[in-house]
């Protein structure tokens, strides 16, 4: 079964400084039909204006990736990291039993596009962590290419949840097939472009659930 989320009935709050789209209920858009997708809680799509961003703020229990599409964010968390995340570049931070941070556009002048990915862990209480990785060379070939999972290793952020995190690009006419078993859910979230999946058309910042 395959159900269409359209980038168009996502919410929106623009702040001036933040323009953010949210595929599921997030701050002051409430939608009781989308609260997430099983694990997958948030999808956030924001662009934030040069030299603004997000103050030192708190969350717990909570897997959070953040995937940065253009432009570049200045990260800094209570764990004491403080980090660039540039363009093509993934950031895991589990906040378990609880952590302060900040992300601010480290651009003066052009404004930093992300995705912000809140997935919820297998169990409370794990002690916060930090990843930081680039996929640019990965998302520059054919094909799915797993970028998060249970455990991470081998190229991949350890994220506290059976969940799998796949980037992929795909080349005008180029296919890709991913099977998933009778047990397995997929959530399928378009960056750019327009893709057509299992004979449906999704554009950027489409969406697709999959059982």
């Amino acid at each position: 079964m395959i159900k269409l989320r359209k980038n168009t009935e996502r919410g929106h709050a623009d702040h001036g400084w933040l323009d953010s789209w949210h595929t599921f209920s997030f701050s002051n858009y409430l939608d009781r039909d989308q609260m997430g997708f099983r694990a997958l809680r948030v999808i956030n799509d924001d662009r934030v204006a040069p030299a603004r961003g997000f103050g030192m703020h708190p969350h717990e229990n909570m897997e959070i990736l953040t995937y940065v599409l253009d432009g570049a964010l200045k990260h800094e968390d209570s764990m004491g990291n403080a980090e660039i995340i540039h363009a093509g570049e993934l950031q895991r931070m589990s906040a378990g039993t609880g952590i302060y941070h900040s992300e601010f556009n480290a651009s003066d002048e052009e404004e930093v596009h992300l995705l912000q990915i809140w997935i919820r862990p297998d169990r409370e209480g794990i002690k916060p962590g930090y990843e930081q990785m680039s996929i640019v060379e990965r998302i520059s070939t054919p094909g799915l290419h797993l970028v998060a999972a249970p455990g991470g290793g081998e190229g991949t952020l350890n994220i506290h949840q059976d969940a799998r995190l796949y980037v992929g690009k795909l080349i005008g006419g180029e296919e890709i097939t991913h099977k998933l078993t009778l047990d397995r859910h997929a959530w399928l979230h378009v960056v750019s472009g327009t893709i057509s999946v299992n004979g449906s058309e999704l554009s950027e910042a489409d969406a697709a659930a999959i059982s």
